[in-house]
């Protein structure tokens, strides 16, 4: 026997959208923010991948609820599937962060800059405190003129251990920071730690706060400009890689014409 209500319930799913796997809606989007913290925005045969560092670089420790963060378990997936995608040609590093976990920190300016393709950074805000680690693992680094960056030594909030191996420690991983640093932009590491050690800016800390000129004047950043002039440099390095790979492509493969009769 013909059941129109059974027969509207079991036919009307189908017809809700006819190009789209049943099961899948809004589901890959909400998996994306769960697993990576990100929406899936449209991209267009978009060549260049855009990761965005905000708020507190979270490591090791869960921070509460109310804080804006960037959770390193996040971003470290990403970074890997940009490698491997070959349709991915370069990377945007979008930062305004207050900084974070120093050894998140230091894991993800590593493998930005163990990237084979061009990565260009931004400053938006601020780039404070293990934010300039990362900043400074791009290829090229950009602030904007209103953007601030924070250098001070490692600090240690809550309980005081009066362990000499502790500081030690402590010491080794900062001195990581000011060697990946000066060794991936202009800054001397004497300089560095002059900006790292002051004492005349912040009232109640030791350090420096350097506004969008002066990270350049002092070798930090690269360029002081926003967010076209960002797109327009990685569009250059892009460019420049891929006349590299057709130079070396041709190199190893040269092409033969005309015919060849030797021997006859």
């Amino acid at each position: 026997m013909f059941d129109p209500e059974y027969h509207s319930q079991t036919e009307e799913p189908k017809k809700e959208n006819p190009e789209q796997p049943a099961g899948r809606g809004e589901e890959p989007s909400n998996k994306t923010i769960t697993q990576l913290g990100q929406l899936t925005l449209p991209k267009p045969d978009n060549d260049i991948f855009t990761l965005t560092i905000i708020g507190q670089i979270e490591g090791h420790v869960v921070l509460p609820p109310q804080n804006k963060t960037t959770k390193y378990e996040h971003v470290i997936p990403q970074l890997v599937a940009v490698e491997q995608n070959p349709k991915i040609k370069g990377a945007l590093i979008i930062l305004n962060t207050v900084g974070g976990d120093v050894e998140a920190g230091l894991a993800i300016a590593e493998m930005i800059n163990t990237l084979s393709k061009p990565t260009v950074s931004l400053v938006l805000g601020g780039g404070h405190s293990i934010g300039v680690v990362i900043s400074c693992g791009c290829q090229y680094s950009l602030i904007a003129e209103t953007a601030t960056m924070t250098i001070h030594p490692i600090r240690l909030t809550g309980l005081i251990v009066g362990v000499s191996q502790v500081f030690e420690y402590l010491d080794k991983m900062q001195e990581r920071i000011i060697d990946f640093v000066s060794s991936h932009s202009k800054v001397s590491k004497e300089k560095f730690k002059e900006l790292m050690f002051n004492t005349g800016q912040l009232g109640r800390d030791i350090g420096t706060v350097l506004v969008g000129h002066e990270a350049v004047d002092v070798g930090l950043i690269d360029e002081v400009g926003g967010l076209s002039r960002a797109v327009i440099k990685l569009r250059e390095m892009i460019d420049e890689q891929e006349k590299e790979k057709k130079i070396q492509n041709d190199t190893l493969h040269p092409v033969t014409t005309g015919n060849h009769h030797e021997g006859q």
